[in-house]
This record gives structure tokens, C-alpha cells and sequence, in this order.
């Protein structure tokens, strides 16, 4: 499937985020810490080598040398051991905090993005740069990036140390190089390609289980779930499959470094050899050559074998740089007095040529009630959240008090409040869950909201009342109960236009009386527009509007559609009969 997936940031922006992260917000002593430590420890390490070279030479010579030599040997190895401790701790004390600010940045800037631009990258592409993504690089701050630092001063310094030992020695180690950076050349084209696969796979899965467990209900009652079943295979056996491949890459690019190891230390013993035997340079000295090149296997391989994953960190980091880096707006689109809602030939689709609605007018006056309700499908959702401000319309224009909408600016701050039938709770106080709308609210205001919508008779029996922890990890709520919430969070945050998208549908038969009540009060002196589950609340409106493949049909009160029995009529009639039989069930 084709998506608009979110953006990638680009190499410069990924590389300003770089110099904030080992520059900015206070990091510079850490940063010339961990640099301090990284060349000091790397210089330590020279030590060992030198020595047993010398000792070589001294034992050829007669001189017993060994117990100082190994006291040397032990400081310095020592020394190395703390440095490298100390560059660990300074690049997370350097570290840790940038990436704490990427995290919350990208978080922010995907709870501001319009509901329209998520769908059309797919949550799944959201949810594994959120997760994936910031794992892989917080995983790599860690373990990668302080492998990568070492090694590359450490084959610096040890490279210069062996062309001050002897310059013959150090140009024979270097001609493993070419083999070294051929083999890299190879790598790397192939290597970014199939990491951007990888993530996209990963995205692809992650959107394929998201949508398997939120569909079980209805696969499982119409028998689909063999669907949803097969296309999270095929997602899974894809993103295996793009794994795989980068398995076997990254097996035949240490195939090429091990040649390149072989090739570089028979070129040193083979030339030190001929240097020995001609004598124009000591054993001490190729011996101590040969362990300086022998040493720096272990901080090439590091740079290979976690090439791949510092490719792993530089992709994962582009995708949060990329949404870290989306242009924002100032705010919540600023509040604006009572006044009339305008949609103007609205027409929207989801998939093109598919439209869901079509050249819909609508004004909605000040302090006015109007009811949505037709059948499942017909666009009452979607027309009710362009109303909200929360979605795009692909063409029309939307004003609220004379101001044009723009999603992205929508919010509690704006006078314009949405609710819909997704029940969500939010964790933590049943405090914290009502004030995320006015955080500054005070307890008379908080339990005035409560009293409002009747959600008081239940929070005042909670074990600590206000200061109850709900969610996943504390007091359990009903569906009617969270949505309770929801209609008291629009009392505390008091908006001039309110859209209610089938809010009470989550209700049973025993909460559905409560609920209406709460939201009827909850309505009361502001504008509405209530996408109506149960007809109820239709009935109640000051208007209604039929709607039927994507336009509106019919408008009136209720004894005025009743009067012309249309669609609404039939709806109505539907809807008391089965009402009625329910009521009359023992």
C-alpha cells in the first residue's frame, strides 16, 4: 500500500541536532570531558605494546627488565580502564538530556499533527519512530556511539604510533586500508537502502497489528479475521525478510575486513622481517609493530561490526529529527467569542475517488443545538470533525465566529471542544485526567464540572476521591464513567461550540440516562452540533439534519420531518420500535 509517510530528516537537520545535542543547553563541559578522557585513554593504550617491544629487545640484550616493564604496564592499563569510564558517564551526562528534549519535541509535535495527516502515514508509521525508533537511538547513546569514539581515536593514535616507531613498519599497515575502505564502499550503498526498508517494514507491522487488535471485535463477528490475520503475516514475514537481508550483507562485509586483517599484519611481519634480517630495524620494534596492528582489530572491527548499527541510530534519528522538525503553528488557535459556525461546500474523501462527503453548507447560530443522525457511513463522523476543527476538508472552508479553522491549531484553548464515542482514559488523578483542559483549575471548579454532568455521585466514593489514580495501572472505570470525564473536561475548559460525536454511545442501557443528562447539561449555553447515536438526543435539538451518502437530505425540528415523513420518519420509527421492545422485555 502507497502511504504519504511522515518526513525523514534531511542530512543538515539531522546534523544541527548533532551540534545541539554535544554543544548546546549546557553540554560543553561534558562534551570536552568525554573528549578529554576518549584521547588520554586511547593514548594509554599505546603503552602496552611499546613496552613488550622493549622487552623483547632487552631480554636479546640481557637486561632483566620485566618486573618494571610490567608494573608500567599495569598502571597504564589501568589508567585506560577509568578514562574509558569516564567518557562513558560524561557522554550520558552530554547525551541523555539532548535526547530527553528530541523525545519530548517529536511527542509534542505528533499530538499537535491533524488526525487526516496521521491517516494518511499511517499510525503504524507514527507508533514505531515513537517506540522503535527512539529505542534504537536511546539503546545506541549507550553502546554504540562510546564503541565508535574509542575506536576511531584509538586506530588514530595507534596509526601514528606506529610511523614513529618505524615509518617502514606504519606504510606497510597502511596498505590494508584500501582493502579496509574498498570493502566500506561496497557496504554502505546497500546497507542505507535496506535500513530505510527496514523501518518501513517495521512501520508496515506495526500498523498491521494495530489495526488487527482494534478490528478483533468485528473480525470476529463477521468472520473476517482470517483477513486481518494473513495481512499481519505478510507484514511480519516482510519486515523478516528485510532483516535477513541485512544479516547477510553485513556477514559478507566482515568477510572483506577479515582479508583485510590478513593482508595488513602478513604485510608487517613479511616487511619486518626482511627489516630484521638486513638489520635496518630491531625485533623489539616489529614485534611491537605486529601487536599495534593486532590491537587495532579490535577497535576496527568495533567500527565495522557496529557500522550497521550506528547506520541503525543515523536512520532512526532522521525519522524523530523529521518530526521534530515539521513546521509547527504558534498555538491553539486563539479563542474566539459566540458566534456562527460556517461550512461552506464542503466535500471530503479519504481515498480518492471515494468521496464521503459531498458540497456540504451548513451554518450553525450562536447558541444554536443541531442534531446529525442518519445511518452508519453516510459522513456524520467526518462532517462532525471538520465542524471541530480537527480534520481538513479535501475542499470547502470552515469558520468559526467569522475565524477560519485550521486543524493543527484546534484545542481546548481554542472555544472549540470535541468529544467523541472513543472512550480514553487518561493516566493518573481523576485530577490530572479533568485538568489536562485548564491546569491551573481549582477543587471548587474541578468538583463544580463533576456536579454538572453526574459524574460527582462515583468520584465522591472512590478511595481517594479526587486523587484516585484511573488508567491502566489503578481504578478501573466503565466506559460510561470515562466519557462522564469527557463531558465534565468541556464544563472546566467552558467552550462557546461543543461537537458530541455519538458521546453516548458507549453507555449500556443502566448509564445511558445519566450520560444524556450530563451531556445535555454539559451542552447548555453553548453551541452543538451532536452526532446522535440515540434519537433521543435528536428529538431535543433546536434542528436536525438528515444525512445520506455524504449530503444532507432533510433539515427541521423533530415534528416537522416527522410531519413530512422522509428518511427521518422511517429512522424515528425504527428507532421507538425497537426502544419500545426493549423497555416491555422482562
Amino acid at each position: 500500500m502507497s502511504r504519504d509517510l511522515l518526513p525523514i530528516g534531511t542530512y543538515r537537520e539531522t546534523f544541527a541536532f548533532l551540534g545541539h545535542m554535544v554543544w548546546g543547553n549546557g553540554n560543553r563541559r561534558a562534551t570536552v570531558t568525554t573528549a578529554l578522557a576518549i584521547v588520554l585513554g586511547s593514548a594509554s593504550g599505546l603503552v602496552a605494546p611499546w613496552v613488550l617491544g622493549t622487552i623483547v629487545d632487552d631480554i636479546r640484550a640481557g637486561r632483566d627488565t620485566i618486573l618494571s616493564s610490567a608494573l608500567i604496564i599495569a598502571a597504564a592499563t589501568v589508567a585506560s580502564a577509568l578514562l574509558g569510564g569516564m567518557a562513558v558517564a560524561a557522554l550520558a551526562r552530554a547525551g541523555e538530556p539532548a535526547l530527553a528534549e528530541l523525545r519530548e519535541r517529536v511527542l509534542v509535535r505528533a499530538l499537535h499533527l491533524p488526525p487526516d495527516r496521521i491517516e494518511r502515514a499511517s499510525t503504524g508509521d507514527l507508533l514505531s519512530r515513537l517506540s522503535d525508533d527512539v529505542r534504537t537511538v536511546s539503546e545506541g547513546l549507550n553502546n554504540v556511539v562510546p564503541i565508535v569514539l574509542n575506536s576511531a581515536v584509538t586506530v588514530a593514535f595507534t596509526s601514528v604510533g606506529v610511523l614513529a616507531l618505524d615509518w617502514r613498519l606504519g606504510l606497510a599497515m597502511l596498505m590494508a586500508v584500501p582493502l579496509y575502505v574498498f570493502g566500506l564502499r561496497w557496504f554502505l550503498p546497500r546497507s542505507e537502502r535496506l535500513y530505510r526498508e527496514q523501518k518501513v517494514a517495521q512501520g508496515e507491522r506495526a500498523e498491521a497489528l494495530l489495526t488487527g487488535l482494534n478490528a478483533a471485535p468485528t473480525a470476529r463477528a463477521f468472520g473476517i479475521g482470517g483477513g486481518l490475520l494473513r495481512r499481519i503475516e505478510d507484514t511480519s514475514d516482510e519486515a523478516v525478510g528485510v532483516s535477513v537481508s541485512v544479516y547477510r550483507l553485513t556477514l559478507r562485509f566482515l568477510n572483506r575486513n577479515n582479508l583485510a586483517e590478513l593482508f595488513g599484519l602478513a604485510m608487517v611481519l613479511g616487511l619486518g622481517f626482511l627489516l630484521v634480517r638486513n638489520d635496518l630495524t630491531t625485533v623489539g620494534a616489529v614485534t611491537a609493530a605486529a601487536l599495534y596492528f593486532l590491537r587495532l582489530f579490535t577497535p576496527i572491527g568495533g567500527l565495522l561490526f557496529t557500522f550497521d548499527q550506528f547506520q541503525a541510530i543515523g536512520s532512526a534519528l532522521a525519522r524523530l529529527v523529521g518530526i521534530a522538525t515539521m513546521p509547527t503553528v504558534p498555538g491553539p488557535r486563539p479563542a474566539t467569542g459566540p458566534g456562527d459556525v460556517v461550512l461552506s461546500g464542503i466535500s471530503h474523501q479519504y481515498v480518492p475517488g471515494k468521496p464521503v462527503l459531498r458540497d456540504v453548507d451548513l451554518r450553525i447560530a450562536a447558541g444554536e443545538r443541531i442534531a446529525l443522525v442518519g445511518v452508519t457511513g453516510v459522513g456524520k463522523t467526518t462532517l462532525g470533525a471538520i465542524a471541530a476543527g480537527v480534520l481538513r476538508p479535501t475542499q470547502g472552508t470552515v469558520t468559526a465566529a467569522g475565524v477560519p479553522y485550521d486543524p493543527e491549531r484546534s484545542g481546548a484553548g481554542s472555544g472549540v471542544f470535541l468529544v467523541t464515542q472513543d472512550v480514553h482514559v487518561f493516566a493518573g488523578t481523576v485530577r490530572e485526567s479533568l485538568t489536562l483542559v485548564r491546569p491551573g483549575a481549582s477543587d471548587e471548579e474541578v468538583r463544580h464540572a463533576l456536579v454538572v454532568t453526574l459524574a460527582d455521585r462515583w468520584v465522591t466514593v472512590l478511595p481517594e476521591g479526587l486523587e484516585t489514580v484511573i488508567g491502566d495501572q489503578g481504578h478501573q472505570l466503565t466506559p460510561d464513567q470515562i466519557q462522564q470525564l469527557a463531558l465534565a473536561r468541556i464544563v472546566l475548559s467552558d467552550p462557546w461550540f461543543v461537537v458530541l460525536d455519538e458521546a453516548t454511545a458507549e453507555a449500556g442501557s443502566t448509564g445511558a440516562l445519566l450520560l444524556e443528562k450530563g451531556a445535555e447539561a454539559a451542552m447548555r449555553g453553548r453551541s452543538a452540533l451532536v452526532v446522535a447515536h440515540r434519537l433521543a438526543q435528536a428529538r431535543s435539538a433546536d434542528r436536525i439534519l438528515v444525512m445520506h451518502d455524504g449530503a444532507i437530505t432533510e433539515q427541521g425540528t423533530h415534528d416537522e420531518l416527522l410531519a413530512v415523513n422522509g428518511r427521518y420518519a422511517e429512522l424515528w420509527r425504527a428507532w421507538s420500535d425497537r426502544h419500545t421492545v426493549v423497555s416491555r422485555q422482562p
